[in-house]
């Protein structure tokens, strides 16, 4: 399915728009509040954690219904069912897509989600406002994305400044190209997720993971996300030095996530 060039940019005034409408039925304060509620019986960095300590090939396991390129992947999801299979499968860690309007994801899908693990879960989103990062604290994530390509250099270090250091969670900074790459270190990020899909065309080449694994500098994380299907696709980037992959179309399609997450880390 081609995708206008400038998806990206639609994605995030949808999602600015929302914005107006969230902060209308809950203010900024109260929200800000509510994050700190949660945080306070929450530990700190668990996904950056997880990733260190984690023994083979770390995944990071994606509850996706749609996306833009690919249309609807599976829409008879139940997220708590998803999650306890990817925890069987042997997931460090779940991400969640939470934004509604081309995802059919919902803060909601995570809130489940979290009664039902204790595994690290990632807010995936289109993160453009503060007051998103306390959402995601609030519903229950240990972590969120910040997308570079939508940000600018004050609103990186913004955000993640909130993120990490005054809530405890983990940013995974994502990045596209070597510019991005130095704005993301720039901006203090210790957790940094290569896109292999170009959000502005939605073409998809893991040469990028590759070629961004060779100019990042010593003691970053990495995680490489998108177009990832095989094992053969994960050792090889791990070979390069990543440390956890972000894996959603292709486990979302299994019959059997669980044994599908246990193919990808070689446990079957």
């Amino acid at each position: 399915m081609k995708v206008s060039v400038n998806i990206l940019d639609e994605i995030i005034a949808a999602r600015r728009t929302r914005l107006v409408q969230a902060k209308q039925d809950r203010s900024l304060e109260l929200m800000r509040q509510d994050a700190g509620t949660a945080r306070r019986a929450a530990h700190s960095h668990l996904l950056l954690k997880a990733l260190a300590e984690g023994a083979g090939l770390n995944i990071i396991a994606e509850c996706k219904r749609r996306s833009p390129s690919k249309g609807t992947i599976r829409a008879d999801i139940d997220p708590p069912s998803l999650a306890r299979a990817y925890e069987r499968g042997g997931a460090v860690a779940i991400s969640v897509l939470t934004e509604e309007d081309y995802f059919s994801g919902s803060l909601a899908d995570l809130a489940a989600i979290r009664q039902v693990t204790k595994l690290p879960l990632l807010r995936k989103d289109f993160v453009v406002d503060e007051y998103q990062v306390y959402e995601a604290a609030a519903a229950g994530a240990d972590a969120l994305l910040l997308i570079v390509a939508a940000l600018s250099d004050a609103q990186l270090k913004l955000l993640r400044g909130v993120a990490e250091d005054e809530l405890g969670l983990d940013a995974l900074v994502e990045v596209h190209s070597g510019n991005e790459l130095s704005r993301a270190v720039a901006a203090g990020a210790r957790l940094i997720g290569v896109n292999n899909r170009d959000l502005r065309t939605f073409d998809v080449s893991l040469e990028t993971s590759v070629n961004l694994a060779r100019a990042a500098p010593a003691g970053v994380m990495l995680v490489s996300e998108s177009g990832l299907a095989t094992r053969a696709d994960v050792l090889r980037l791990h070979a390069e030095g990543f440390q956890g992959f972000l894996i959603g179309e292709s486990l979302m399609r299994a019959a059997d996530p669980a044994a599908a997450l246990q193919l990808l880390r070689g446990d079957a």
